[in-house]
């Protein structure tokens, strides 16, 4: 629907309220506007309402016409209403942003009705004025106020506009109402109406063309935005989310991530349910798992700079001058890109000297990626894509994933609501390092202890979802034990923790 053409009532006046700060020529608009309308054929009274502000002193003034031309009333003469009725006005038209919101704070406007033409330019008011720091109101508050409590809005700098055609923001505004089409006349109409008037006629024509034509503009730039999306409809999440998988690793990959969201739907009876919907996010998100080969990628990438310079406040002409990463890679991070029988070594290893009390062996990097060897350490680490699939972590991560999806798959087919339980566990993976580590353990202690067993089906599914919550709660997993005790499940065993003592330096 056009912003500015509501459903009328056929025997309801239009009612329009023209908010103006004293010697804007707010007089002249209403004015322009009755006389307008009676051109046009159509009945029509103005009022005003004379007023003070903090300002220069404020009128509004008050124009109804009625809907029908007078030659289809039959000899009928309308009633018309003198004074404004909170919530019952079709056109509100301002010159400064603050009146436009006070009147809107008063209940003028009404979300389902009223279409607001006001100029976004700002008059202090004494208060403003008399604050010692930056006493101004938040321009951004007053318009997000006008465009909550407005059926539409068309909101421009109307007074920039009048000073560049030389000429009274009423003679602009009256340009912006006639682009609106929130009153049934053509444009020459009102360009007779301004003729008539016989002063300042070029001047007010020229602010009247530039507020119709930029009105215009917009309108028409609109139109090609929707009808280009309606066009082509943003992609779905399933979209975005096989795009993710590709691009973290192959279209292979892509493959069996629609394989594997197949079996879903087929446990759904054919269709993408509630179970499937729910594991489109979150199987996408532990098939590209983080790893070193990633967190490259992600340094590299473009987008990263391009962030970098907006957080840090780089301006225009001016140079980032160097960007670090520190990275800090322990052996399962290396282990991870190696054959199994190795990696399990390596891990082994240094387990070993964890037990012992030592340090997780980890290699601290500092890299400049505004460098060339830094960048091409980071470019060398995005090459081994390729060797992660023939590396230790990818097969453990693959052989999890089908651990859970065979276990979300059988529990659908059982029940639905069980099956959504264990979809949604998928919450629980996330993070790097230690913090993925724990996810998983907690959600493969899930699966296996209080997904199945004697228990009803959605009795079983109530559990899932307590316990997945519980072990969201807290990282030392206190709550979800709680939650295994209350349904006689096994507790997770305490991570082993070694205590290490360090030497005391000798005080000088």
């Amino acid at each position: 629907m056009n912003p500015s053409s509501a459903p009328h009532h056929p025997n309801r006046p239009i009612t329009i309220l023209v908010c103006a700060l004293g010697g804007e020529g707010g007089g002249v608009l209403a004015e322009w506007l009755y006389l307008t309308a009676m051109r046009a054929g159509y009945a029509a009274q103005s009022s005003s309402i004379p007023g003070v502000a903090q300002r220069t002193g404020a009128t509004t003034y008050y124009i109804e016409v009625h809907p029908q031309p007078l030659a289809e009333l039959g000899g009928r003469r309308p009633v018309f209403s003198l004074s404004p009725v909170p919530g019952e006005i079709d056109l509100l038209l301002s010159s400064e942003l603050l009146e436009t919101a006070r009147h809107v704070g008063n209940g003028m406007a009404s979300a389902d009705r009223t279409l607001v033409i006001s100029s976004t330019s700002r008059t202090l008011t004494t208060t403003e004025k008399m604050t010692l720091g930056d006493g101004r109101s938040d321009d951004a508050a007053l318009l997000t106020v006008l465009q909550r409590h407005a059926r539409a809005t068309e909101l421009m700098d109307f007074n920039l506009l009048a000073r560049q055609s030389g000429t009274v923001i009423s003679a602009v505004l009256l340009g912006a109402v006639a682009a609106s089409g929130a009153l049934p006349f053509p444009r020459a109409l009102y360009e007779e109406t301004i003729r008539e008037g016989g002063l300042g006629v070029t001047a007010s024509l020229r602010g009247f063309a530039a507020a119709f034509d930029a009105i215009t503009k917009r309108r028409e730039q609109q139109a090609m935005v929707e009808k280009v999306l309606a066009a082509a409809p943003a992609p779905d999440l399933r979209t975005i989310a096989r795009e993710r998988v590709v691009k973290y690793q192959d279209e292979a990959y892509g493959r069996l991530y629609d394989e594997r969201l197949a079996r879903i739907e087929a446990a759904e009876g054919g269709r993408a349910g509630p179970v499937t919907q729910e594991m489109v996010r979150w199987l996408a998100l532990w098939m590209a798992f983080d790893d070193i080969v990633n967190v490259a990628g992600l340094k590299l990438a473009a987008s990263r700079m391009e962030r970098v310079k907006r957080e840090v406040g780089v301006k225009q002409g001016e140079l980032l001058v160097g960007v670090y990463d520190h990275f800090k890679p322990g052996l399962p991070e290396f282990a991870a890109l190696l054959p199994e029988r190795l990696a399990n070594r390596v891990i082994a290893w240094d387990r070993r000297r964890m037990a012992r009390g030592e340090e997780p062996w980890a290699l601290p990097l500092k890299l400049g990626a505004h460098t060339i060897h830094g960048a091409l350490a980071l470019r060398v680490l995005m090459l081994l894509k390729g060797q992660r699939r023939r590396g230790h972590r990818f097969a453990l991560e693959q052989k999890l994933i089908e651990h859970w999806l065979s276990a979300v798959e059988r529990a659908t087919r059982e029940d639905a609501l069980l099956g959504l339980a264990l979809a949604r566990c998928g919450r629980l993976i996330k993070g790097y390092g230690s913090t993925n580590e724990r996810g998983k353990d907690n959600l493969l202690h899930i699966v296996d202890h209080l997904a199945v067993g004697t228990r009803p089906a959605p009795d079983r599914a109530r559990l899932v979802d307590t316990a997945r919550e519980a072990a969201l709660a807290d990282d030392a997993a206190r709550k979800l034990n709680e939650t295994l005790a209350d349904a006689g499940a096994p507790l997770k065993a305490p991570r082993p923790q070694p205590i290490r003592f360090h030497r005391r330096k000798p005080s000088a």
